[in-house]
């Protein structure tokens, strides 16, 4: 894998939590489906040198629920309510996936009510600042077709019991929390309240992030858009490198932890010469440091283009200081600008000219429309988080994982966040493309 992905004594238990057997026969409400069998599963490990752990410390290899409709379901649709709520930062899908479950819901379940609530888990408080949305098909008809949210989101913890109590009162029997980590540790925190409490009320995540770095999935929606739209950003970087004398550019990407998206984007614009990502220290000075290799590279080729990922180089930060935000996040010193002023006095000292440009989309490409990629993932998401939540699973979130999707525990997701294997093939082609260790 191109992420450094657990280790079979590491990995938690995978068997999904269920609200009980489920007895009632699926709707045929949109002809006949293809229905998935609970004794199909996903092979965790593809590769033989962890199937090989495996075989060393005794234990099967683990599997996935495959995730798809099933003959038989938990509740019965005429008699419940569901609930959408999306939290953290804004991504592309997520109206899609607002739009799926909804309509999924609606057509194919016969589900009436799906509540909308409004900015994150604020929202399902007593202190909401609106009531949630009615959700219908005509509501939903045409959201897909723009970014942002028509939920809105917000950061930070909630009151659980402040929660669980509106729940009962809109009586919502199933939830669908559309976020990344900090999203699903609050699932996760509800799932456990809910379940203290006996209610059977099924909690069902679906991935969201466009630095895709949540354990236990091979992909979240928004990743491939957000690596679609920086393309232009770094397209445009390497024309202003190109148009000047000793022209460098630089385009600073987001990736607070993790630099999937800034090494993807490096591939597919090969016309990067440096990619800085969290994961790999960024050295810059000495004969091996970036800025030596900055200076070489446009002594022979008189232009550079540099992608930088937002959580990289914090070795660098000036004042060690860090502050978090609502969720818990770092909140990084800008990597961008650090680089910058370094560059400038760099070569001022060698009285050498250079002409710097930086770039920072960063919040441009959070809340486009999704590409096609993104909307049929979205879309399939969205409908095998139904599936999921009909049948009484909960504490999970819809995975996609060798090629299919998967019901994974939201213990494992939460595990730690997933990042860039620097010995994976992800990475190591990064490093041959650009050529930066050498300049």
């Amino acid at each position: 894998m191109d992420a450094d992905f657990v280790k079979p004594d590491e990995l938690p238990e995978l068997t999904i939590e269920r609200l009980g057997p489920a007895t009632i026969e699926y709707p045929q409400k949109r002809g006949a489906a293809h229905f998935i069998e609970d004794d199909e599963k996903v092979m965790v490990y593809a590769d033989s040198e962890s199937l090989k752990a495996c075989t060393a410390a005794g234990i099967e290899p683990p599997m996935f629920e495959k995730a798809g409709p099933r003959r038989r379901i938990f509740f019965n649709p005429q008699q419940i309510n569901a609930g959408i709520v999306t939290c953290g930062g804004l991504c592309p899908g997520l109206n899609d996936v607002i739009r799926t479950i909804t309509l999924t819901l609606s057509w194919q379940y016969g589900v009436k009510n799906v509540f909308g609530f409004r900015y994150g888990y604020l929202g399902l408080t007593s202190n909401a600042p609106v009531e949630p949305i009615l959700l219908t098909p005509d509501v939903v008809d045409e959201i897909h077709l723009e970014g942002g949210d028509i939920l809105g989101s917000s950061r930070g913890d909630q009151d659980l019991d402040n929660m669980i109590d509106n729940l009962i009162k809109k009586r919502i029997s199933m939830l669908f929390c559309i976020g990344g980590d900090g999203t699903l540790h609050g699932a996760s925190q509800l799932c456990a309240a809910i379940k203290k409490c006996n209610l059977e009320i099924a909690v069902v995540g679906v991935p969201k992030t466009i630095d895709n770095d949540i354990m236990g999935t091979e992909q979240s929606f928004g990743f491939s858009t957000a690596v679609e739209a920086s393309r232009v950003a770094i397209q445009a970087a390497h024309g202003e490198a190109k148009g000047a004398w000793n022209g460098t550019a630089m385009v600073k990407l987001m990736g607070r932890d993790s630099g999937f998206i800034a090494a993807n984007v490096t591939l597919a614009n090969s016309d990067v010469n440096f990619c800085f990502i969290p994961e790999s220290p960024l050295v810059i000075e000495g004969d091996n440091g970036f800025l030596h290799l900055l200076e070489i590279r446009l002594d022979r080729r008189h232009h550079a283009v540099i992608v930088v990922a937002e959580g990289a180089g914090q070795n660098l930060t000036e004042n060690g200081l860090h502050k978090t935000d609502a969720s818990g996040n770092v909140i990084r010193d800008d990597i961008g600008l650090i680089l910058k002023k370094k560059i400038q006095q760099y070569f001022e000292a060698r009285n050498k000219k250079t002409a710097l440009k930086y770039i920072d989309p960063s919040y441009m490409i959070r809340t486009l429309p999704t590409d096609s990629n993104d909307a049929t993932f979205c879309l399939m998401l969205g409908q095998n988080a139904v599936h999921a939540a009909m049948t009484g699973r909960t504490n999970m979130l819809i995975g996609y994982w060798n090629q299919h999707f998967t019901h994974v525990p939201i213990s494992l997701a939460i595990l730690r966040r997933k990042k860039v294997d620097l010995n994976g093939d992800l990475w190591q082609t990064v490093l041959a493309t650009t050529g930066q260790a050498r300049a």
